[in-house]
């Protein structure tokens, strides 16, 4: 049997047995696995015992409080590649439940939607890469390389407990690695912006407020001044190296001819963004405010760094004469990609169109994920994962079935692709 022959079993394999696919979809839905506060412990009992049923061993490693990485390896793990499939266990917060038309949790089918929170971010990806595992396994498939499941607990916050806590521990190794986060249809994530996430704290002389502007100086008032400032980084004229033009020319095309509806957003891919995302002040009306804070989420594009991003807003801030201080926390990372030629893209994209029929191509996305981690571990990655994008985060989040039992199909066929190939 020659390996299309061998993909096109498996993927009729994943036809035949779709429901127990969407069984296991539904499944990881109904465990609320919301983070914070990320307590994993449920969910990752739930998919140990799914996986050891079918005598796929599973090495726990706890990196803090309930919070528990999952790593399981099948094939042949002394000659050939490694293939590492990636997906975290960890949802938003469902937030007001009176706005949700269904239960958040409740992993029903209705009218070929997948309903609940996580369903495509990423528990939809997550079943496929789980069940796909276990299909390879059930089917006795003698794979040339291994292929690692790593389910980790710890994305949506940024933490540093899932795959960062991994790679640092020399945990997870590979030559190629998929991570099924949420993606169009036809158009994996091969590359990402930059995250510069920061705190901005303004001082100010408490007073009676009958003295203001008199007396002063005001935290809020120069909080104001700063943030005109800050938001000027939207306006830096980025020079875009070479190397990453034919990336941002094929996601300027996406834009046009797939997220038309996004076609506004088209300039993020070459841009600072700026949301100013919390802000706090002030004690009462009366009291001159001595204390003024905001959080700050930056996205970075290619050709600028972190630094020159510090450096810029110090040189604003400092014009100003205000008192404050420039806090980093939470994500912090330079934009970066995976190229499109490498063999763990072309596996996916390849079988996109192998499945599907349609061309598939790989694009930039303007967040952030763990797949920054692997390339500073110099490990190629890129996502792909099923999702109707808009519900991301929100209320009401859901996913076709439909491209449930697509993105699985696409998963086993890379398998075979990746690691057959030399």
């Amino acid at each position: 049997m020659n390996t299309i022959q061998l993909k096109q079993q498996l993927i009729d394999e994943v036809e035949a047995r779709k429901d127990e696919l969407l069984e296991l979809c539904s499944a990881l839905i109904q465990i609320p696995s919301e983070n914070p506060p990320g307590d994993s412990t449920e969910i990752s009992q739930f998919i140990t015992d799914y996986l050891t049923k079918f005598d796929i061993a599973v090495d726990r490693h706890e990196s803090a409080d309930k919070m528990y990485n999952l790593i399981s390896t099948i094939g042949n793990q002394d000659q050939g590649k490694n293939l590492i499939f990636c997906g975290h266990t960890d949802v938003v917060p469902a937030g007001d439940r009176s706005k949700w038309d269904f239960d958040p949790f409740c992993g029903e089918i209705k009218d070929g939607w997948m309903l609940g929170r996580g369903a495509s971010d990423m528990k939809a990806g997550l079943s496929g890469l789980i069940f796909a595992t276990t299909l390879l396994k059930r089917m006795n498939i003698e794979l040339p390389g291994q292929l690692s499941l790593v389910i980790v607990p710890d994305e949506e916050t940024g933490g540093e407990f899932g795959v960062p806590w991994l790679l640092e521990k020399g945990l997870v190794k590979g030559d190629g690695c998929l991570i099924a986060e949420p993606s169009s249809p036809r158009n994996p994530t091969i590359g990402q912006k930059g995250s510069y996430w920061f705190e901005l704290e303004v001082y100010g002389q408490p007073g009676h407020g009958s003295l203001s502007p008199l007396a002063g100086p005001n935290a809020i008032s120069d909080m104001v001044k700063a943030l005109l400032e800050i938001q000027k980084v939207w306006d830096i004229q980025i020079e875009l190296p070479e190397e990453v033009k034919p990336l941002i020319e094929v996601s300027h095309r996406y834009m046009r001819e797939v997220e038309t509806e996004r076609l506004q957003y088209i300039d993020v891919f070459e841009r600072i963004t700026c949301n100013i995302g919390t802000i706090e002040g002030g004690t009462k009306a009366n009291v001159i405010p001595e204390s003024c804070k905001v959080q700050v989420d930056c996205r970075l594009p290619f050709g600028i760094t972190q630094q020159e991003v510090t450096s810029f807003l110090t040189e604003k801030l400092d014009a100003l004469g205000i008192q404050y201080e420039l806090r980093r926390f939470g994500f912090r990372s330079e934009a970066n990609f995976t190229d499109a030629k490498d063999p763990v893209c072309k596996a996916i994209t390849e079988n996109i169109t192998f499945v599907t029929g349609d061309e598939a191509y790989g694009v930039m996305q303007w967040a952030s994920s763990d797949a920054r981690h692997f390339r500073e571990y110099n490990i190629p990655v890129l996502q792909y994962g099923p999702a109707y994008l808009p519900t991301i985060h929100g209320y009401n989040e859901r996913v076709k079935t439909e491209q449930i039992i697509t993105c699985a199909k696409v998963y086993v066929a890379a398998i075979i692709d990746f690691l057959y190939s030399n």
